[in-house]
């Protein structure tokens, strides 16, 4: 299958000397919510900007669904819906109207059917009369979504998505994306709400310092560099760990209610069946144990924090 988006040996470098983008080599593929993750500052929107020809790189190629986004802009930027991180709005005009024009900016005929149902899809079809400015800033968010998706793209970035937004909004919103990609639309996102990448997302990448340092399969990374730990509840508070138990890696948490045991979520022998043994060699009695694994966001703060 050929990529949708292909970017090639992308950089850039400011007039400064500042290197926002270290050469970058990226595919995303049709119909698959990527998550574009990084610390502020990293080069996720600089890359965006990039890809949607907003931002001019100093080195490489883009291409989007087979347009160069340099040579053939036009073309390459129908096919890209882009809600940016700021709200820019048209603050005097009506709601139905700034939707309608975003669609006929990028050269498509009116659809007054397929904008009342992003509008509706968006629960702003009450609001379509309204002028931009009376509006709270959710419901602006709102518009800029409806304004991306006017002219039916192919490719949906969004940027921040869910920044300063409700609950209601947000649980819309990835209502809204697992119906698009359904569509075969490719989205791309980057949050700081790094559950929601965990939940919703196919393919991760890392960007740290303007260096992709990683992408690959969420659930391939997650088996790769998750840990796992096992959590023993004692029945009453210890003040240290028994000597016996130097050989493991162990954690006393909990004012000394909880032995943590953290092992290599991929390891064939996770050394419990040994941890059990031993404890119960030393009479060390619990009351309860449980074990949970590194979540998305455990795994992108070692990555971050490893450079």
């Amino acid at each position: 299958m050929q990529p949708i988006i292909s970017v090639k040996d992308v950089s850039k470098t400011y007039k400064s000397g500042l290197q926002a983008l270290k050469p970058i080599n990226l595919d995303i593929m049709q119909g698959e919510i990527f998550a574009l993750l990084g610390p502020n500052g990293a080069g996720k929107t600089t890359l965006i900007n990039i890809i949607c020809g907003i931002v001019t790189p100093s080195s490489g190629t883009i291409t989007a669904d087979g347009h160069d986004t340099q040579r053939d802009y036009k073309q390459a930027r129908k096919k890209i819906g882009l809600v940016p991180q700021e709200l820019h709005t048209d603050a005097f005009e009506r709601v139905i109207d700034t939707v309608t024009f975003s669609r006929g900016l990028f050269g498509f005929p009116a659809n007054p059917g397929h904008i009342e149902k992003v509008l509706r899809d968006l629960s702003l079809w009450d609001k379509k009369d309204e002028k931009i400015m009376a509006l709270s800033g959710g419901m602006k968010r709102r518009v800029m979504i409806a304004k991306a998706l006017s002219h039916e793209p192919k490719i949906l970035f969004l940027d921040e998505p869910s920044a300063g937004v409700d609950v209601e909004l947000r649980r819309d919103m990835w209502e809204m994306v697992r119906a698009l990609r359904g569509q075969g639309v490719t989205i791309i996102l980057t949050t700081h709400y790094i559950e929601e990448a965990e939940e919703m997302a196919d393919r991760v990448g890392v960007i740290n310092q303007g260096e992709l340092i990683v992408v690959e399969e969420k659930k391939a990374l997650m088996r790769r560099m998750g840990k796992k730990k096992l959590t023993l509840d004692l029945p009453a508070p210890i003040a240290a760990l028994p000597e016996g138990l130097n050989g493991f890696n162990l954690d006393l948490c909990s004012e000394g209610r909880q032995i943590v045991y953290s092992f290599d979520a991929q390891a064939e022998d996770t050394g419990i069946p040994a941890l059990l043994k031993r404890l119960t060699e030393l009479h060390v009695d619990f009351k309860d144990l449980h074990t949970d694994q590194s979540s998305l966001e455990d795994i992108f703060v070692s990555l971050v924090h490893s450079k």
